[in-house]
């Protein structure tokens, strides 16, 4: 069998060649709607790599359920695990607000959107990014690394691969946003731990990142809090982004120390 680089490749080169013609096709036809473009291409990304796992899955691994290999499975615990996941990523991230509130780093401010709004978006875009992202860091690429390095050489890679594809931007704007790579990697080894701590399943982690993600939608879009600036934004996060400073770095770290005892 090729090594794990080569049979990454190999896998997201066939992606794109699948995804292209399609993503091209509505771009061009769709232009006017941007965001109907976004939606269209990505939802037929995700629908390609979900069929491409299941096709290797069978004939290249001999796998008699590909989706179970690669954590999702359907079943009661796995349910639970993902609400006990979504319950601890939206008490975080309000509690660390709220921290911040009770020391004066920040006001809070009446909501810019309807919060029935915030809520049902916030919930479909993190439950939405958590499927597609766990499937594709935790579930498959997870897999192929730890078929070829140990685990910690395998956590390590996994999330400095997933921090890298969160920093793909324009170089001023990485530069400005330096901070939060670190967060990003601290973000990806929590998640693995996530998974390996409920023996490969993936409903905690998706719970994890869907709360997160759930709840900082909340408080960005909803516009809930202004920072005062009595702290340094290296402490509060870069842009008003958690995982961009200090505080949200003890946050990620606690809970990272919290999974490693329970793994």
């Amino acid at each position: 069998m090729f090594p794990a680089p080569i049979r990454v490749g190999f896998f997201l080169i066939l992606l794109l060649l699948l995804w292209l013609p399609v993503a091209i096709s509505v771009q061009q036809f769709l232009s006017h709607d941007q965001n109907l473009v976004t939606i269209l291409t990505m939802g037929w990304l995700f629908i390609l790599f979900f069929i491409l796992v299941r096709v290797t899955g069978k004939l290249i691994y001999q796998q008699s359920y590909p989706y179970q290999n690669v954590g999702l499975i359907s079943n009661g615990r796995n349910v639970l695990e993902g609400l006990q996941g979504l319950g601890i990523g939206l008490c975080l991230t309000a509690v660390l607000f709220v921290l911040q509130g009770t020391f004066g780093w920040l006001n809070w401010q009446e909501n810019a959107v309807p919060f029935w709004q915030l809520i049902l978006e916030g919930a479909l875009t993190g439950i939405g990014v958590a499927i597609a992202e766990e499937s594709v860091f935790r579930g498959w690429l997870l897999n192929e690394l730890q078929q070829d390095y140990s685990l910690t050489a395998a956590l390590w890679a996994n999330s400095i691969i997933f921090a890298i594809a969160h920093f793909l931007k324009p170089i001023p704007a990485m530069l400005e946003t330096l901070p939060a790579f670190p967060g990003l990697v601290m973000l990806g080894i929590i998640l693995v731990l996530a998974r390996w701590k409920t023996q490969g399943k993936l409903g905690l982690p998706m719970g994890l990142h869907a709360g997160l993600v759930w709840g900082y939608y909340i408080v960005d879009v909803g516009e809930l809090v202004r920072y005062s600036n009595t702290m340094s934004p290296a402490i509060t996060g870069i842009n008003g982004n958690p995982i961009a400073g200090v505080m949200g770095w003890i946050f990620l770290l606690g809970l990272a120390i919290w999974l490693k005892s329970k793994h």
